[in-house]
């Protein structure tokens, strides 16, 4: 897999920034995952449990929770799936890898195309993750911001979880 890039320095507008790296933070935590055998994607080596592909399946439902059910308040089956019956991220053992990538890159081409579609002051719709009666709505703008620190963040654990499991290091 190829080194990810960040987004053109040419950049200027703020909506392009943000979609650029989201995809900036996809591809990193994409980076860090290839190479892992099943065994290691499915294996943890930190005191806290959680495993690559774990890790994975939840910032799939991170943008399926914030984007589909939170912006747009379309109703989603099981809007935390991703999470165990102990509330710790969760990964069934017939539960593919080629599958959970699968739904990631599904859910990606998902999210693109809604975020193509409105603009960054655009306010959340009410009635999914939102209840109609709540005072405030996130903008799509502050939805698209809370998604990138997630990634990023995620893609720093995982930069420990990769050199942990094959001393690979690197974006």
């Amino acid at each position: 897999m190829s080194e990810p890039s960040e987004p053109d320095y040419a950049l200027t507008d703020p909506q392009d920034l943000l979609a650029g790296f989201l995809d900036y933070y996809r591809d990193v935590v994409l980076r860090k995952l290839d190479g892992l055998s099943e065994e290691e994607l499915r294996s943890s080596r930190l005191p806290s449990g959680w495993t690559p592909l774990q890790l994975l399946k939840h910032l799939t439902h991170v943008e399926r929770r914030w984007l589909v059910w939170g912006f747009l308040a379309e109703q989603v089956e099981d809007p935390w799936a991703d999470d165990g019956p102990d509330g710790r991220w969760r990964v069934r053992p017939e539960e593919s890898v080629d599958d959970l990538l699968a739904a990631f890159h599904a859910q990606v081409a998902r999210s693109r195309e809604i975020v193509a579609g409105g603009a960054l002051s655009d306010l959340s719709a009410l009635g999914g993750r939102f209840p109609a009666d709540v005072d405030a709505q996130p903008s799509l703008g502050w939805i698209l911001f809370h998604v990138l620190q997630e990634y990023a963040r995620h893609a720093g654990h995982l930069d420990v979880a990769r050199e942990l499991a094959d001393g690979a290091t690197g974006e």
